[in-house]
């Protein structure tokens, strides 16, 4: 397909990078079209692993070209720092990279507001990484940010950042008590990285338009994960961007017609960073060994997430809001050795009747109870199986029944950390 999206269909963290890592020698160009350093994207080669912030995943492809999209909030000393330590393990970096001019650029002031402002907020914290990415998509929006190609004009940039910085010092002052920034020394600190960013800048929107009219083959990445949606997701526990396949047109710029295919990624149970309703959220042993099973650490931050059982009521409206064409089912291995299962197959309210989607008050959804089916587990460890039906039989029917529910064919199952451990399965299972 020319133009494919992979997107999460959980609250992230799905194994997206892995499911691309996996289509990507299929394509020409990996394309990356939201979010910014707070997400994190970990390939397995071999005895390698590859934690991907920023840079596409794509990048250890040979031949592959990649691409930072103007939906992307670029923090460039994350950037450079990840450039150079791939480089470090041998990844060529070099013309195959490039970074919109149209892209936002994360500043130092927006990560000492980002853990400021998070702070403040006590017991009813978000949870953010504390990267900088929402107060930069909030200048973004505010029409006060500072872009890539502001970077690189520097007299443009520094009367930007100082318009910007002669606001930001009030609010530092009366809201935080916190000392004035001096504009001229944050203009400096970024200004010094302009060269090292600027080889690899370009019209990303012309780049991208060029390649599809040459009848190339694109692959859209996203971060985080459609329940993380700033539309869609449960707010206000989400990310500040439009995490879902409808953030790839204003991403990446192009138009929502030259999208021919999506392809959600969900776990086979379901993970949690950060604060927020979680339905199906299991506490105590079990959840502990689901979290140390399956390494449920965040690749950005480290902290551990939170597990429960899969939720084909949340996946389903996710495959609603996405338009999905087929599902990649990630992590099945980390079920093994349990003797049941549960899947939530809908949610009831505390008045006793049952919905079959996410309800937009954080109130209700943080109210419902999820209504359970049980299945049998298996004891087998699955990770050498190569087809469907080498799993046990017991698995073959998990992962059945998740299709029925979710009513798309599961076209791939990752059934261990190994980049070869992955069943196809051409139409669904």
């Amino acid at each position: 397909m020319p133009a494919t999206v992979i997107v999460g269909l959980q609250w992230g963290d799905e194994g997206k990078a892995k499911v691309l890592d996996a289509l990507a020698g299929t394509f020409d160009m990996i394309v990356r079209y939201q979010g910014g350093a707070n997400a994190g994207h970990t390939v397995v080669v071999g005895d390698d692993r590859f934690a991907f912030h920023l840079v596409p995943s794509g990048i250890i492809r040979d031949g592959k070209k990649c691409v930072i999209a103007n939906g992307v909030v670029v923090d460039p000393v994350v950037l450079l720092g990840e450039i150079s330590e791939l480089e470090a393990r041998g990844v060529d970096i070099g013309d195959n990279l490039v970074i919109s001019d149209r892209a936002h650029i994360v500043m130092p002031y927006h990560k000492l507001l980002d853990g400021l402002s998070e702070e403040s907020k006590g017991a009813g914290k978000i949870g953010t990484t504390k990267r900088g990415i929402g107060p930069c998509y909030v200048d973004k929006m505010s029409r006060c940010g500072v872009r890539v190609a502001d970077l690189l004009n520097p007299s443009e940039f520094r009367g930007l950042v100082a318009t910007r910085v002669a606001r930001l010092n009030v609010e530092l002052e009366k809201v935080y008590g916190q000392k004035p920034l001096d504009a001229e020394e944050v203009s400096g600190e970024m200004l010094s990285l302009a060269d090292k960013l600027a080889p690899h800048v370009t019209d990303t929107v012309a780049y991208i338009n060029g390649a599809l009219d040459e009848g190339r083959a694109l692959l859209f990445e996203g971060a985080q994960g459609c329940l993380l949606d700033v539309d869609f997701g449960t707010y206000p526990f989400v990310t500040s961007s439009n995490s879902s396949a409808c953030g790839v047109s204003a991403g990446a710029g192009i138009g929502p017609t030259r999208i021919d295919r999506v392809v959600g990624v969900a776990k086979a149970y379901t993970t949690r960073v950060g604060a927020g309703p979680f339905a199906t959220e299991i506490t105590g042993e079990l959840g502990e060994r689901l979290r140390e099973r399956g390494g449920e650490y965040g690749t950005t931050t480290g902290r551990p997430r939170r597990c429960g059982w899969f939720d084909a009521c949340g996946v389903r409206y996710a495959i609603t809001i996405n338009a999905l064409d087929a599902v990649s089912l990630t992590k099945l291995d980390v079920l093994s050795g349990l003797g049941s299962l549960s899947v939530c197959t809908g949610y009831r309210l505390p008045d006793g009747s049952e919905i079959d989607t996410v309800p937009p008050s954080l109130e209700t959804v943080s109210s419902v109870e999820p209504v359970y089916e049980e299945m049998a587990g298996w004891t087998e460890e699955i990770d050498q199986a190569s087809s469907f039906s080498e799993l046990p039989e017991t698995a073959r029917a998990y992962v059945a029944r998740l299709q029925e529910l979710i009513d798309r064919p599961i076209e791939m199952i990752s059934v261990g950390p190994a980049r070869d451990a992955i069943i196809m399965c051409e139409g669904g299972v």
